[in-house]
């Protein structure tokens, strides 16, 4: 008999809870096949699980989580010791540095809790909720408590939480619910991990919509007056939080959100529809094959919650709404076209936590980081991004108005739309419809005397007359243009009017950028280039051969894409009097760029490339955003 195993041994055998013979079946069977002890007992019949749990609770109880994983050999004295000196230096709880240190990990630490509240372990493998309970409970409670729902008898539910001793969360549950609760054990990861499965799932959804009584709002031939009739005039089902369809949307958009999705895609095709995740710039199958005939109610379900038009479809509508989620505010942006097959949507997430506002994680090299900072600090001049939609021009501007951000200073913005809220910075939305343009509003802004302003886009001339016009009068301005690259922007500039004496006077710097994927740290492994593939990519083979590859190989913590989150590269040209007399002089922009490149220009493509032998990202990613000239 094992050492630990002993103390709830003698206390099953004092109890009559098991027999004698019984245990020397069970210690043979462990000789045998090395499993253990209590596992042994519960599969031979020899003991319930319940009386076993409650048996280990009358050796556990009121001890201590660290001192049974010391007992329990888990870790040692000293490992113990120093974590409780490193515990001692932060205001972490001292089961928080154990898992950070590696010395245990979250399933050992569950199975401890349970033992020490006597209460059975699941690790919920291959485990999924019940349909029945599901309608019943509804997933959004599942995720607002982050438990999972195990079985029901009578009015008695068992649920599977991370932390069972949080009674007064379980409280309002059982208040909630209107059942009693008892509870079983497992880790965080593996609750979230069945709920996320449960919820992404499109045939489970599929089967929570056939219970809808389908009542699909039809057009009638006459639009409504006003959109508080057409909110009001809405069949109750599509209001009621448990009618299946609204279940449906909601898991579409809570999955989007955990999946750090900065899209979801609703698409009508001729037999069915798909949801699709956009994740990293990239597009993912969410649901597959939606049966038809859901389309039009889904569909209206979006349109209600951003309060548009439901009996139009005809013409493309924009919307937003927004919800908390997880104790913050995320806000969404809808657009609806139709098309062949029906509306297709587009929910764009923006998720505040999501939006990292620090210059120095954005990607940028050090030496470009204080080139680029340099720029930012001067008293007045233009900046400009440039990159295609998508490629995080607004995200740089914003980090670098919220770097030289004061109290001391007035900074207007004015966005189409506003993104995200800066706290201290007055933003104005664009409003076409009112006839507030970006060159309507950007005249308004110089009239309440900014010190630095911020242009959402330059479209039109004449948004860029008047943004260079600022700049030259002693304004810092910030703006992104669209262009390939950043000597691409002068050739725009010039296309819209813009004398080039006026804007090289103006201009501080110009940066191209793009976004690319970052390999996963969880399952980041080396990988080996063919020369063919090197050569492809503009890389000499032999160069390459000291180089390190790597590619992300797939895991749970990526959702098996081999990437996780983005960074962005850089071209970031600084105008020295040397670049501005070219231009004046209208040279070729190979000649400008070989300036600009000996003054240290670096090139998205060699931005790219040095991410890749670093192994932040892939050269195949680098390869999808950049191309070899």
């Amino acid at each position: 008999m094992e050492n630990k195993d002993s103390r709830w041994i003698k206390h099953l055998l004092d109890i009559k809870a098991i027999s004698n013979e019984g245990l020397d079946m069970a210690l043979k069977e462990q000789e045998k096949t090395g499993k253990k002890l209590d596992e042994i007992l519960v599969l031979n019949n020899l003991i319930d699980k319940k009386k076993l749990a409650k048996s280990i609770f009358g050796i556990y109880s009121g001890r201590k989580i660290e001192e049974i994983l010391v007992e329990d050999g888990i870790i040692s004295s000293k490992q113990l010791n120093e974590a409780l000196i490193k515990q001692k230096n932060s205001k972490k709880r001292l089961t928080e540095i154990l898992l950070e240190e590696n010395l245990v990990n979250d399933e050992q630490l569950a199975k401890v809790l349970a033992k020490q509240q006597g209460l059975e372990y699941t690790s919920l493998e291959n485990f999924a909720v019940d349909k029945g309970l599901a309608r019943e409970i509804t997933l959004d409670k599942m995720r607002d408590y982050s438990f999972v729902p195990y079985k029901k008898e009578d009015k008695v539910l068992t649920i599977a939480v991370s932390d069972p001793t949080n009674l007064i969360l379980f409280d309002e549950l059982k208040i909630l619910l209107g059942m009693q609760l008892t509870f079983m054990v497992s880790t965080e990861r593996a609750i979230k991990k069945v709920l996320e499965n449960f919820g992404s799932k499109s045939n489970v959804l599929q089967e929570m919509a056939e219970n809808l009584g389908m009542q699909i709002i039809k057009e009638d031939g006459e639009e409504e007056k006003d959109n508080r009739e057409k909110i009001e005039n809405i069949p109750e089902d599509l209001e009621d939080k448990n009618n299946p369809v609204i279940m449906m949307v909601d898991s579409i958009i809570n999955n989007a959100i955990k999946k750090r999705a900065s899209d979801i895609h609703i698409e009508s095709k001729e037999e069915n529809v798909g949801v699709k995740y956009r994740i990293d710039g990239v597009l993912y199958p969410a649901m597959e094959k939606v049966a038809k005939k859901f389309h039009d109610v889904i569909v209206s379900r979006i349109k209600i919650m951003a309060e548009l038009n439901i009996a139009e479809k005809r013409v493309p509508q924009d919307g937003r709404f927004k919800i908390r989620f997880e104790g913050r505010n995320i806000d969404f942006r809808v657009s609806v076209i139709p098309s062949n097959f029906g509306e297709n949507v587009v929910i764009r997430i923006l998720d505040k936590i999501a939006l990292n506002l620090d210059l120095t994680s954005l990607g940028f090299d050090p030496e470009e980081l204080e080139r680029f900072k340099k720029e930012i600090i001067k008293p007045y001049g233009m900046i400009l991004v440039t990159g295609p939609t998508g490629s995080g021009k607004t995200t740089t501007l914003y980090a670098a108005i919220s770097a030289i951000y004061s109290p001391e200073e007035k900074i207007i913005t004015i966005e189409d739309p506003i993104e995200y809220q800066l706290s201290g910075i007055t933003q104005v939305p664009v409003n076409e419809k009112k006839g507030l343009t970006f060159a309507r509003g950007l005249r308004s802004i110089l009239r309440h005397d900014p010190d630095k302003i911020m242009v959402g886009e330059i479209r039109d001339s004449e948004t860029a007359q008047i943004a260079v016009q600022s700049a030259l009068t002693g304004h810092l301005v910030f703006s992104t243009i669209h262009a390939n690259n950043v000597v691409d922007v002068i050739t725009r500039l010039i296309n819209m009017g813009i004398e080039p004496y006026n804007f090289v006077s103006a201009l501080n710097c110009m940066i191209a950028q793009r976004l690319v994927r970052s390999i996963c740290v969880h399952c980041k492994v080396p990988v080996k280039i063919s020369g063919k593939e090197l050569v492809d990519s503009g890389i000499d083979p032999a160069k390459a051969a000291d180089k390190n590859f790597c590619k992300g190989k797939g895991c749970e913590y990526c959702n098996y894409t081999g990437y996780f989150g983005r960074k962005a590269i850089f071209e970031l040209i600084h105008l020295s009097d040397t670049v501005k007399e070219m231009i004046l002089e209208k040279k070729p922009f190979s000649e400008i760029k070989l300036k600009a490149k000996e003054e240290g220009m670096i090139f998205l493509r060699e931005a790219g490339l040095k991410k890749v032998f670093a192994g932040e990202t892939t050269l195949k990613e680098v390869n999808r955003v950049t191309f070899v000239e």
